[in-house]
């Protein structure tokens, strides 16, 4: 962990002299031409904000080596690229729209094949009044969290627990038993396969003054695999995800994942002073998702989520701001496809995030660990941006954070054995170590972390969580993009 700490920062450090800036300079007039026989190019003056800032302008380019880890999926590796376009500088430091092109894998599990792609396009100024934020992307996951539904209702046992119960047993060869001498215990239990591709695009306009109108169209395709373990057994082949499959709790005309077109509506409250690292402002939106069969979905349902976000200025300048964010995203009746669950909905710029658990909900919290037809969540940290200075033109800056996070799930999904034809004694007397007669309670974490902030838009985030209960697992490290909220 630590070698992965030192190696992402010097990468980010090395790249930092290349984020270019790239402006139109202004052409020579034709009466300085006749004046003049100098073909010098004129030099662009900088000029500075009423903070100190340089004022951006034109494109900058944001690209970085993707050297990254995540807790719930492992070493990452590939490269990113982020174009910031400011135009004339006049709505710095929001730009006037942004490109974000990623290309990554995963090395969890010591699985091949876990991967994704991403291009999202935002731009305010293409359509005037409306901003249109796109977001598409393709996401293999050989080796995905699966911890079961209604928190705390599914019994966690940890890997290790059940592999000196004899629960897990690696293969007869000599691999595996030098990574049993380790203490290295297989987690295959709590995997599966999964592919995914989803595609949005929204749009959003202003009322009046810091209110708006939310309209777009959600696109996702699952296609859900039982894992494959490499080198070791799992109950004699078994996972949890199959066992929901045998004791009937996941259907099975929706084992296998499904397609889900959707309209989303909503309205939004936004008064941040920055979008990307905002130091004061309210941010606060409601919408409703409609998935009918006649739009093609698979198997239709109906959500709405709400979400409260408020950043309070504790020092003047922003240099301490004390932010949090309040979360609800429920169903619309007694129905949801178990694949449309781990998904905290977003409109605008931001893509769905993947699972209440992990870096952009709930840190430190597994993946996945939280899921029902209705859950929430919070997130409360104070922000400390302790050093600002220039460098090769860029504005840099520091920033420390202390947090704590916390999700519950409020209404359960359906959990009644009801096991399939096929479904054998051994399997149906698992059912009572893995589900509980018990209702969730809060899955709370607390952590820090430290930020890179160029330009207040590009922004690298290491950050360190741990569970209050081990239910929920045990720490957490992350390296990523971006501020949470």
């Amino acid at each position: 962990m630590k070698r992965t700490f030192i190696t992402a920062i010097a990468a980010m450090m090395l790249w930092i002299p290349a984020q270019a800036e790239v402006t139109e300079t202004a052409s020579q007039t034709a009466e300085t031409a006749a004046k003049s026989d100098s073909k010098k190019k004129e030099k662009k003056e900088v000029k500075y904000n009423e903070d100190g800032e340089i004022i951006k302008t034109g494109t900058n380019f944001g690209p970085l080596p993707v050297v990254a880890y995540d807790a719930d999926r492992g070493f990452q590796f590939g490269a990113l690229l982020n174009l910031y376009n400011f135009g004339d500088g006049s709505t710095y430091p929001n730009p006037k729209s942004t490109w974000y092109f990623e290309a990554s894998a995963y090395t969890k599990e010591n699985t091949i094949g876990s991967y994704k792609f991403i291009v999202n396009y935002d731009n305010k100024t293409l359509i005037p009044g409306v901003r249109m934020s796109v977001c598409t992307g393709y996401y293999k996951d050989a080796a995905l969290d699966f911890y079961g539904f209604n928190g705390y209702q599914s019994n966690y046992i940890p890997s290790k627990t059940l592999f000196e119960d004899g629960a897990f047993r690696y293969s007869d060869d000599e691999a595996g038993r030098k990574l049993e001498e380790k203490g290295k215990f297989p987690k295959g239990f709590y995997r599966f396969g999964r592919d995914l591709i989803k595609a949005k695009i929204d749009f959003t306009g202003e009322i009046f003054k810091n209110f708006y109108w939310e309209a777009g169209y959600n696109f996702s395709w699952v296609k859900a695999s039982d894992f494959i373990p490499n080198g070791y057994t799992v109950y004699g082949g078994e996972s949890l995800f199959n066992l929901y499959k045998v004791w009937g709790i996941i259907p099975e005309n929706e084992a296998d994942g499904g397609l889900t077109s959707s309209i989303r509506l909503g309205l939004m409250y936004d008064s941040r002073n920055v979008e990307n690292n905002p130091t004061k402002g309210i941010w606060a939106e409601a919408h409703a998702t409609i998935a009918p069969k006649w739009l093609g979905t698979t198997h239709d349902h109906y959500k709405y989520c709400a979400t409260f976000r408020h950043y309070v200025p504790i020092v003047k300048d922003g240099k301490l701001t004390f932010a949090y964010r309040l979360a609800y995203q429920g169903t619309i009746g007694d129905k949801s496809p178990w694949y449309s669950m781990p998904f905290y909905t977003n409109m605008g710029p931001k893509a769905d995030n993947d699972g209440f658990g992990g870096y952009r909900t709930v840190r430190g919290l597994m993946l996945n660990r939280v899921q029902g037809l209705d859950v929430g969540f919070y997130n409360i940290e104070l922000r400390w941006r302790f050093v600002d200075f220039k460098l090769f033109k860029q504005n840099i800056a520091f920033a420390l954070s202390g947090f704590t996070d916390a999700a519950h799930v409020f209404r359960g999904y359906d959990m009644t054995l009801s096991p399939v034809a096929t479904a054998t004694a051994e399997q149906i007397a698992l059912y009572d170590t893995f589900v509980k007669n018990t209702k969730d309670g809060f899955h709370g974490t607390a952590g820090a972390g430290l930020r890179f902030v160029m330009n207040q838009n590009f922004i690298v985030a290491f950050e360190y969580a741990r569970c209050f209960n081990k239910q929920d697992g045990n720490g957490a490290f992350y390296i990523n993009t971006g501020f949470l909220f």
